[in-house]
């Protein structure tokens, strides 16, 4: 069993749901992403997605493209996510995903990047722009490296096709919860809520189930995970509260660390 499957597996004894928190690595500084991913894990985040900048964001809204954006423009490299991850692992326990497009992993080469991640702390890994039909390489690598392989599936997935991606899911699915892109948003879809409920029948328990894309709010979490969700995964608001705090990286360690508090509470029974 993995250290993510552990963490389901003990939340789900709990009857809480997990809350799963994204960071863009290197926004607004390198320096400061290990620093805000330990606010979120003292505020309560179970997992923790950190972002490799990539200048190519194509699943992202406004705020993560900034973020992304002014990373780069500060030298992040892939690799620097690393060098953030074991940082986050010499304090935490907490399970770190990587979430990547395939290019940086391809330039590495994936065996080597594979070591390198595991070295690092890093527990799984989300590559939004490998095909499930082109996985099967990267999913025995990770099998070998024991890193789970955390795929997307979206309203438009099909039910052939979702099949396949389960078959090479490992960790928790991650489900884009509406058509669009990433960001907050006031109020979740009721045809998102429905969609949570449908996947959770055709899944039947398989693996976990986190939801993301608009989720801003505790009442957001509470609606998903009552709509039987395993995990919510918050990411644009979270990177939203650095953005507007950014002038004191104090205050917003501490506004991160509040705010992650409220998203948690919003998971417990």
């Amino acid at each position: 069993m993995t250290l993510i499957s552990e963490t389901f597996s003990h939340l789900k004894q709990k009857g809480e749901g997990a809350l799963i928190a994204y960071l863009t690595v290197g926004y607004p500084r390198r320096k400061t992403t290990a620093r805000f991913a330990g606010a979120l894990i003292e505020g309560g985040a179970d997992i923790v997605e950190l972002g490799i900048p990539f200048s190519d964001p194509i699943a992202d809204g406004p705020t993560i493209q900034n973020a992304v954006t002014r990373s780069l423009a500060g030298g992040t490299r892939p690799l620097d996510a690393l060098d953030v991850a074991t940082s986050i692992r010499d304090e935490y326990e907490t399970p770190l995903v990587l979430m990547t497009y395939y290019n940086p992993i391809f330039r590495v080469g994936l065996p080597k990047f594979l070591h390198l991640a595991k070295n690092s702390g890093i527990s799984g890994l989300i590559v939004p722009d490998l095909p499930v039909e082109e996985s099967d390489e990267y999913k025995r690598e990770c099998v070998s490296a024991n890193v789970d392989t955390i795929f997307l599936a979206s309203p438009s997935t099909s039910p052939s096709r979702l099949k396949g991606i389960l078959a090479q899911t490992t960790g928790y699915l991650y489900l884009i919860s509406l058509y669009g892109v990433t960001g907050v948003r006031a109020t979740l879809p009721p045809s998102a809520l429905a969609l949570i409920k449908e996947y959770r029948k055709t899944m039947d328990g398989s693996v976990p189930l986190a939801v993301g894309f608009g989720i801003s709010k505790p009442e957001h979490v509470r609606e998903i995970i009552h709509a039987g969700a395993d995990g919510a995964i918050v990411g644009s608001a979270f990177v939203k509260t650095i953005e507007t705090n950014s002038k004191s990286i104090p205050h917003a360690v501490s506004r991160l660390k509040r705010f992650a508090g409220a998203m948690k509470k919003a998971t417990l029974p």
